[in-house]
């Protein structure tokens, strides 16, 4: 070949020809010779095919210390899309899916009662399982593990009528499934969280009028085996006010980054409630209208109106489209991790902590989870019940007293009674306060620090890895609509939409119309939970359907196919290369890249094919997988 006179064609021929070539016709060229191999690794041919096939808008740049080659190869062989396990353990819906953080197991929770913890590695296997009936559910909706991957909590749903709010969290260790702690947790859609690797929240509902209710945010210890009666395991953290029927839900919990003290919204003063120094001791939640509208920039705009997404297939989702803030940040992000990184290889990995291997509480773990602030992130509404607001609470260091303060003593008690008694005798008794005027009773609630107002019913919450992004479902109200009853919510629209929020600044710096289908009406809408790594983000869809998008190139990447509802998805903190997805159809889904299906040994050909993948620029296409 080295006689031949292809060796003699000019590069720029070479380069022509090749730009009308599949990646797998560039790749076999590469073989034939030095230059033609020189010419199948120029990036600006895999930058042409990376915008062509996977559809990005060419204004978007490639991720900072990456080339395009690279991130042609990640989105085609690193992204979870063969489906290597089902798993059809539950007999009824699965509702939800979470991770270990050390990466070697998940929880799945379902409707038939039971929670099932499961091996990661390929196949997946059953080490726990625990019937939580005993408990007089009626379903399990929630897992969470905490840090040190020793304790499991559950959430729960109460038998009761079809209106009762009620649930239960309850605390397992994971060395033989005992249980720790149950707490109360109304209504059962808080969901519960954990705020330190010993400590967890926890949520209570008070009706206070008619419509009015106060919502209690309890911190709990996880193992309340009490050595005394005045030894505290609970302390009640928040109370907010409640207008219109609504509630606080769906609580999570962020790390407050170092620069998220000042935060400036750019909005109107008069109607914004902004995060103000000092205020976790202020009181008062006042009405709020803080609409934090995403504003794009003139390249956004010009990528929006981009002509190629015309001929997107309308059954694949749209990309995510991210401001020019939110670029700005990604790159200094990128570059200070890459300098980090390079840092560390020249002076070594410091050797990380052993941990106790029990699990027991510690002095440095109980100084260690209160040293930080944290916030308190949480869906909630004030037009309507239906939670249409992200409200965020920053939570100050706090310690549980060593012992409970007696109060008066029985003595004491008496007098209290009977000069109450000779109040009510004398028709003078302590008039009770007037609920529905805030004003009057406005120091005996805690303040929101800040609301964000999605105009629209919030179905679902993911933070980042690093907790710097929150990104939020919801189903958009009509624009305009005006709320007469908050019993009788807008319509919702049937598509949901995804919004990603800077937790430093708390703006709105991407979003995502039609991110996905959904049917079900405002009065049955339910948690669709999505999950974010550090590439990628999936959520679960009402369409059969889980997503799954590139973070950073917004562009939708996957369908994971199910036969009904898909209800929860979740990535393996540790192996970037596997999602779990788990549906209504009673199933549990483990999918894993090419390049995993290849190290283990596998051969993606035996596996289920009907995978909608994007390629090609833009089709949806059905393919048995091969390497």
């Amino acid at each position: 070949m080295e006689s031949s006179y292809w060796n003699f064609l000019p590069y720029p021929v070479i380069y022509k020809v090749f730009q009308h070539l599949t990646p797998k016709e560039l790749l076999i060229a590469g073989q034939v010779c030095k230059l033609w191999h020189e010419a199948s690794c120029d990036d600006l041919l895999w930058k042409d095919l990376f915008f062509r096939n996977f559809l990005v808008d060419r204004s978007i740049p490639v991720l900072p210390g990456k080339t395009w080659y690279e991130e042609y190869k990640r989105l085609c062989y690193n992204i979870p899309i063969v489906q290597t396990e089902h798993l059809q353990d539950h007999g009824d819906q699965v509702l939800h899916v979470s991770f270990s953080h050390n990466g070697k197991y998940f929880a799945t929770c379902s409707k038939d009662g039971y929670v099932m913890v499961w091996s990661s590695r390929y196949p997946a296997k059953i080490k726990y399982i625990r019937n939580m009936k005993y408990f007089k559910w009626k379903y399990t909706q929630y897992s969470e593990f905490n840090e040190s991957d020793t304790l499991l909590l559950v959430s729960g749903v109460h038998f009761g009528t079809t209106n009762s709010t009620s649930g239960e969290i309850a605390v397992f260790n994971l060395d033989g499934f005992e249980l720790q702690c149950r707490v109360v947790n109304k209504p059962y859609d808080i969901f519960g969280t954990w705020y330190g690797d010993q400590y967890l929240l926890s949520g209570d509902l008070h009706w206070l009028a008619h419509l009015v209710s106060s919502s209690h945010m309890w911190l709990n210890k996880a193992s309340q085996e009490a050595e005394s009666e005045l030894v505290p395991i609970t302390h009640c953290l928040f109370r907010f006010y409640n207008r219109n029927a609504s509630s606080i839900r769906s609580i999570m919990i962020a790390d407050c980054l170092p620069n998220s003290e000042n935060v400036d919204s750019n909005t109107n003063e008069s109607d914004d409630v902004d995060v103000q120094e000092g205020a976790s001791s202020q009181r008062g939640n006042p009405v709020s209208h803080n609409d934090i509208k995403w504003i794009p920039c003139q390249d956004d705009i010009k990528a929006m109106n981009n002509p190629l997404y015309e001929t997107v297939n309308k059954e694949f989702p749209y990309p995510i489209w991210y401001n020019s803030d939110y670029r700005k940040i990604e790159t200094e992000m990128k570059m200070d991790e890459r300098i980090n990184s390079d840092e560390d290889m020249e002076l070594g990995e410091k050797p990380l902590k052993d941990s106790d291997d029990d699990g027991s509480e510690t002095s440095s773990e109980t100084d260690r989870f209160v040293s930080n602030d944290k916030y308190l992130i949480f869906t909630t509404g004030f037009k309507t019940y239906t939670p249409h607001q992200i409200g965020f609470k920053r939570i100050k260091p706090f310690k549980f007293p060593k012992t409970i303060d007696p109060g008066p003593s029985l003595k004491e008690r008496i007098v209290l009674f009977e000069q109450r008694k000779e109040q009510m005798r004398s028709g003078s008794p302590p008039p009770d306060p007037d609920w529905l005027d805030f004003e009057q009773v406005a120091d005996k609630f805690d303040k929101v620090d800040h609301l964000i107002d999605l105009h629209g019913h919030i179905v679902g919450m993911g933070l980042s890895p690093d907790h710097r992004y929150l990104y939020v479902n919801s189903r958009s109200w009509p624009e305009n609509y005006v709320i007469s009853n908050p019993l009788n919510p807008p319509p919702i629209a049937q598509e949901t939409d995804i919004h990603v929020i800077d937790l430093v600044t708390l703006k709105q710096v991407g979003k995502m119309l039609r991110a996905h289908k959904a049917f079900t009406p405002n009065n049955e809408c339910f948690f669709i939970f999505l999950d974010v790594s550090n590439e990628y983000i999936a959520s679960g869809a009402e369409d059969k359907h889980g997503c799954l998008w590139d973070r950073h190139y917004g562009a939708c990447l996957a369908r994971f196919p199910h036969t009904d509802v898909v209800n929860s998805v979740a990535f393996n903190p540790k192996d970037r290369d596997m999602l779990v997805t788990t549906s209504d159809d009673n199933t549990i889904k483990v999918w894993r890249s090419r390049a995993k299906v290849k190290s283990l040994g596998l051969d993606a050909a035996d596996f289920p094919k009907g995978i909608e993948l994007r390629e090609g620029g833009g089709k949806t296409q059905n393919k048995r997988f091969k390497h």
